[in-house]
């Protein structure tokens, strides 16, 4: 993608602590890891383990933290900074604003409304978008192609979703909350009871409430409560193909990255992390700012601040032991066989 920002902008947005260096350029039109980097483009040092790249990167400029200590090359300029990850997060920013310029307001004629919804300003609504009967549509929102708000739902101001996203009946969503492509809140919950060898379905009437800057990945599922309400946490982020069952309750400020998934009634306090592919049983309670590793099987509560690993999960530490005498296994088992055979060797008679 094509990208530009004068000198001058690019410093006013990184607002470095200081600056090493000079460039002829005026314009920075890239951005590339170092390693990739060419004249014209910008690069940064986000991990520490990258440091040996910097002095042979052709990047025009380099955003550094303050502890690097190395000299620039000619034409080269480095700007320093305490997290160059979240520096590089802004200018993206400024580059997400220019790539997706937010909608113009108005309805697209094929956009299909019931007559009892309430319409807020300033709205975006897409192609073939539903708004079914008493739903309310808050100021500034933005709706794209096919996105399919059901009856009685309320959505807030500030939100933006992406095509497909759908908002079932009586669901709720607070102010700047983003659902990307095909996000699913309000799904029907996974509930049966066997009755006489046959599964009876338990009608599922609650809800989804989520809260304050909460952001959906594409493809993510959240059920409605079987009944009252599966709520998330303001300022929660979920990443793109993560379940979550009803009746869960997930706190502020949590992350669940890609393909984990929660069944009903789990409950994840503040600040969780749950890492791709984490499964945790129903009924269960994540303690604040504890965070779940990858592919790890959850069969219990976890207290606060805890670090597990593995399936059944266990403490971090426990886990990077097993993980050794794993590794060790083959060589115990060639070991006793080593030992089987000498023992049957002197057990024969002489």
């Amino acid at each position: 993608m094509a990208i530009s920002f004068s000198l001058q902008e690019l410093i006013s947005i990184v607002a470095p602590s200081k600056t090493k260096g000079s460039l002829n350029e005026t314009s920075i039109t890239g951005i590339a890891a170092l390693t990739e980097a060419q004249p014209g483009d910008l690069s940064f040092l986000g991990n520490l383990k990258y440091t040996t790249d910097v002095p042979k990167s052709a990047a025009s400029v380099v955003i550094l933290p303050l502890e690097y200590d190395g000299e620039p090359n000619a034409n080269q300029l480095y700007l320093f900074v305490e997290k160059p990850s979240s520096v590089l997060a802004l200018i993206c920013g400024q580059i997400e604003q220019r790539l997706w310029q937010r909608p113009a307001p108005g309805i697209h004629p094929t956009a299909i409304i019931d007559s009892t919804a309430r319409l807020g300003n300033n709205l975006h609504i897409g192609p073939f978008c539903i708004i079914e009967a008493g739903a309310e549509i808050g100021d500034n929102s933005i709706l794209e192609a096919y996105c399919h708000i059901g009856r009685d739902a309320r959505i807030g101001t500030d939100n933006w979703f992406k095509p497909r996203a759908t908002v079932t009946d009586y669901c709720v969503t607070g102010a700047r909350v983003k659902l990307f492509i095909g996000a699913v809140v309000g799904g029907e919950g996974f509930g049966f009871e066997t009755v006489n060898g046959a599964h009876q379905k338990i009608p599922q009437v609650g809800n989804v409430v989520l809260e304050d800057d909460v952001e959906v990945g594409a493809n993510s599922t959240i059920d409605r409560a079987r009944f009252a309400t599966t709520r998330v946490g303001k300022g929660t982020k979920i990443d793109n193909l993560v379940q979550i069952g009803h009746n869960c309750q997930i706190g502020q400020h949590c992350i669940l990255v890609s393909q984990s998934g929660m069944a009903g009634s789990t409950i994840l306090e503040d600040y969780v992390v749950l890492a791709g592919q984490a499964g945790l049983a129903g009924h269960l309670r994540i303690g604040k700012g504890a965070r779940v590793g990858a592919q790890c099987g959850v069969l219990s509560d976890i207290p606060a601040g805890a670090v597990v690993l593995d399936s059944p999960a266990v403490p971090l530490q426990t886990a990077k032991k097993l993980m050794v005498l794993k590794m060790r296994l083959p060589d115990l088992f060639k070991r006793v066989d080593t030992l089987e055979k000498t023992i049957e060797t002197l057990s024969q008679p002489k």
